[in-house]
């Protein structure tokens, strides 16, 4: 008596697995790219920019804190009371938005860099520079940002 075996056809499961790490693989690397192009900061909504001039509600600046404009990419510090301190939200190691300020520090959320609200000095790398400078005004309620300080 002879028994036919049935056989089936079509991928092993190796075939499977080098397949499904093609279609893995590019979908996480589409998502460590929109990582870094990201930013975890505030909205824009209390910022408007004229004339080269970026200005921001002093009310959305809490002390100790800042306000992360990404229209405009600038971040607006608060260090101490009353004193404002204006930079490039662009992170020095590889470009990204920071995300916020929170005890007096500017933290990229892309590699975790983290900066100085009082002079945009690095704290904590991967990045070796600062965060170029700009110069903040307050003017009544607002403060006024402007390209770089001197």
């Amino acid at each position: 008596m002879s028994e036919d075996l049935e056989v089936e056809s079509g991928p092993d499961r190796r075939s499977i697995m080098k397949a499904a790490a093609f279609v893995v693989v590019p979908v996480a690397g589409v998502g460590a790219v929109a990582a870094c192009a990201s930013s975890g900061g505030s909205s824009s909504k209390s910022a408007s920019s004229v004339n080269g001039t970026v200005t921001v509600a002093s009310s959305s600046v809490p002390v100790g804190g800042g306000f992360v404009d990404q229209n405009n990419n600038i971040v607006v510090t608060q260090p101490t009371a009353g004193q404002y301190k204006a930079f490039s939200a662009i992170c020095t190691h590889q470009g990204c938005t920071v995300g916020g300020v929170t005890n007096n520090r500017i933290v990229c959320p892309c590699h975790q860099s983290v900066f100085s609200a009082t002079d945009g000095s690095v704290i904590n790398g991967p990045a070796t520079r600062p965060l170029s400078p700009m110069d903040a005004a307050l003017n009544g309620t607002n403060v006024d940002v402007t390209s770089s300080a001197k």
